[in-house]
């Protein structure tokens, strides 16, 4: 599978920490909810999950930001609370509905 052993530095116990954190935020977050039937089906649920992890789900130390920022302007309303006339909000599955991310699109004319 390609999978090396790095050994952490001496006298270095935060080393480890980044990813430990990572393999415990895919655990809590993805897998104690899917059950993957193989190591092709691990693998998919792994890239889609990365992907929402960087370009869905807001981090709280980045305040209500994402790592990569979506492209493209969002529509002022005339409201603080109302979306523009011309906006709607369409929501997309992720990992077969355990997440959904949610974006506003321009209705068609």
């Amino acid at each position: 599978m390609g999978v090396r052993v790095l050994r952490t530095p001496v006298r270095s116990p935060l080393a480890n920490s980044v990813c430990e954190r990572l393999v415990g935020t895919i655990r809590r977050e993805c897998l104690d909810f899917l059950g993957p039937f193989g190591e092709r089906h691990l693998r998919r649920i792994l890239l889609e999950s990365v992907t929402h992890y960087n370009q869905g789900r807001p981090h709280k130390s980045l305040g209500p930001g994402i790592p990569e920022p979506i492209s493209g302007t969002i529509p002022l309303a005339t409201e603080r609370h109302s979306l523009a006339n011309n906006c709607i909000v369409r929501a997309r599955a992720v990992l077969g509905g355990l997440h959904h991310e949610y974006r506003m699109e321009d209705v068609a004319a």
